[in-house]
């Protein structure tokens, strides 16, 4: 009985989550709120509902949003399974009326923002209170203060927050303002198949004819030529209408090294404003503010012992206070310190960086050659394939440290020798070309990112 419990008391969290991110109301109580508890092991939360026209709504429109809020609330993914009882089977009820505005809800994705990502609940403290004071003035004012505005800092301490925050004020206080919010690895795949189905002129439309452009991890497009030159005409654009433009990056536009000059020098144009680790006190309001929204009671000496040993990634915090949470509602552990030591162990090897596969690399040094993946791995010959082929072959070696033979095994099957050469070609050439340098240490940050 206790375990059913628990799992209604997620699934009410679940739609307390949902609740805030769908603006329509109507669409909430039609779709979200009447959906039920079965069962959950775990992995699955099977929920019901009443007819299989709302399974096929759910499914559709609400189901990525209802993981989302799963993964917020339990700290892991839980794939959602939506069903009608069997023994609730009746005649299919009149189902509830869906307007044209109801049809347009949009599901929530990083193209149209998050909206639980608020000025309101970005906690501000010492090492960051300039990047936030920065963005509130932009979203305030739009182009009117700083533009472009670059937000930089390591991963994990709070830059796309900041970056959805000012989408959905400007969105409050112009609901009229065309916004696009992208990610600089999504705007070169588009520049791509743009190029290889002919449609750079619609993408040319899309992009310049936008009030606002927010690019997150705008260090992606550095080395890609195509995709920097698109960019730079769209910049330029921009500014020049006198649309608000904000970057953020992992680093400074000095250090992304395979940046264009011309880029380089407009990224700079206006404010720099940069996100710091957290100190102690800011550490332990951001767990305390994550408990609160997930009601867990936290003890002082609980978010205080966290706040100590999770010191450089506000994910990383959070994810320990779900992770306490999760053990309250499935297994009725209280958050003590021990339960905080476990669940520290968990999130900190949750979050090790993933294995970076062979894949991975490829796709990224085909991006920045403007080649495929199939090429490089192929026996082309032509001088950017071949090229495109020795950086892998470098950078995989640089990075997973495979052998030579397992190496080629992934390029149709070339003999260790042969990679060998091209790993000794990178390294020579790397010493008298600085560009190739660069470009090489930003594709290897790209991957690691």
């Amino acid at each position: 009985m206790h375990v059913m419990n628990s799992f209604e008391e997620i699934l009410a969290a679940v739609k307390e989550y949902c609740r805030q991110k769908i603006e329509l109301e109507a669409a909430y109580n039609a779709f979200i709120d009447r959906i039920e508890p079965v069962s959950f092991d775990g992995v699955t939360a099977l929920l019901a509902t009443t007819s299989e026209f709302l399974v096929g709504i759910i499914e559709k429109r609400y189901l990525g949003i209802l993981e989302e809020a799963f993964r917020e609330i339990m700290g892991f993914k839980v794939t959602v399974v939506i069903t009608v009882p069997e023994k609730k089977e009746e005649p299919a009820e009149t189902p509830p009326p869906v307007t044209e505005t109801t049809r347009a809800e949009p599901v929530l994705n990083s193209r149209v923002g998050n909206y639980s990502l608020t000025f309101d609940n970005f906690i501000v403290g010492s090492t960051n209170k300039f990047a936030h004071a920065a963005a509130l003035a932009v979203a305030t004012n739009p182009a009117d203060t700083y533009n472009p505005l670059f937000i930089w800092g390591d991963s994990g301490l709070g830059k796309t927050h900041l970056l959805h925050a000012i989408r959905t004020e400007i969105l409050h206080n112009h609901p009229d303002y065309d916004i696009l919010l992208v990610d600089g690895e999504t705007f070169t795949n588009e520049i791509i198949t743009a190029i290889q189905n002919g449609t750079t002129a619609q993408l040319h439309d899309k992009y310049r004819a936008a009030d606002v452009l927010l690019v997150d991890d705008i260090q992606f497009i550095a080395g890609k030529v195509s995709t920097q030159e698109e960019f730079f005409h769209t910049f330029n654009a921009l500014y020049n209408a006198g649309k608000q433009i904000v970057l953020v990056s992992d680093r400074t536009p000095k250090e992304i090294k395979s940046l264009d000059d011309r880029l380089r020098s407009r990224f700079v144009m206006g404010l720099i404003a940069d996100i710091q680790p957290p100190d102690f006190e800011m550490r332990v309001a951001i767990v305390r503010r994550k408990a609160d929204l997930l009601g867990l009671d936290l003890s002082d000496d609980v978010a205080e012992y966290i706040a100590n040993r999770l010191k450089t990634n506000i994910r990383q915090l959070e994810g320990a206070v779900k992770k306490l949470n999760a053990y309250r509602l499935l297994e009725n552990i209280r958050p003590t310190i021990g339960a905080a030591q476990n669940a520290i162990k968990d999130i900190l090897n949750e979050l090790q960086p993933v294995p970076v596969t062979v894949d991975k690399i490829i796709s990224e040094v085909a991006r920045t050659y403007n080649t495929t993946p199939d090429m490089i791995r192929g026996t082309s010959r032509v001088a950017n394939v071949a090229a495109a082929r020795n950086v892998s072959m470098y950078i995989i070696r640089e990075i997973t440290g495979m052998s030579l033979k397992d190496i080629g095994s992934e390029f149709s099957g070339r003999d260790h020798s042969t990679v060998s050469y091209a790993i000794r070609t990178i390294v020579e050439r790397m010493e008298e070309d600085m560009h190739l340098e660069e470009t090489v240490e930003d594709i290897i940050k790209n991957v690691r990112t």
